[in-house]
């Protein structure tokens, strides 16, 4: 029965990642940070569990791919959020920081107002 699991769990995560799909849209950036996230976290589990398989008693590991999926997760997030603010035009390298903008925030009771800073990390459209 573990056998079939395993078997099963892994032909699917073959599937999952070997799918061709067609885009005709121009990927936004969400849709490329979460992909590059996504991939990271398959990796790092993949990672997680190779590691895993050099240990006394694997089954009592089982911890090693989560840990591997979370950093995966994390250095792919971050892969793509430093890919959609860096570019290269006409081979100047240009980093896009986010533009901090200061709102006041008015309060309807007797305390006083108050200043917040708001800042736009993420922008990108949505068809």
């Amino acid at each position: 029965m573990k056998k079939n699991t395993w078997f099963t769990a892994l032909l699917t995560l073959i599937v999952l990642l070997t799918g061709i799909s067609t885009s005709f849209a121009d990927d936004s950036v969400f849709r490329e940070m979460f992909r590059d996230a996504f991939y990271g976290g398959a990796a790092g589990t993949l990672v997680g569990a190779a590691i895993m398989a050099f240990t006394k008693k694997s089954a009592n590991h089982l911890d090693y791919m989560g840990y591997g999926a979370a950093a995966g997760v994390l250095a792919g997030a971050s892969y793509g959020l430093a890919q959609s603010l860096v570019t290269i035009h006409k081979g100047k390298v240009k980093i896009s920081l986010p533009t901090i903008i200061p709102e006041l925030v008015e309060t309807t009771s007797s305390k006083p107002s108050v200043i917040c800073w708001r800042a736009t990390l993420l922008k990108g459209t949505f068809d």
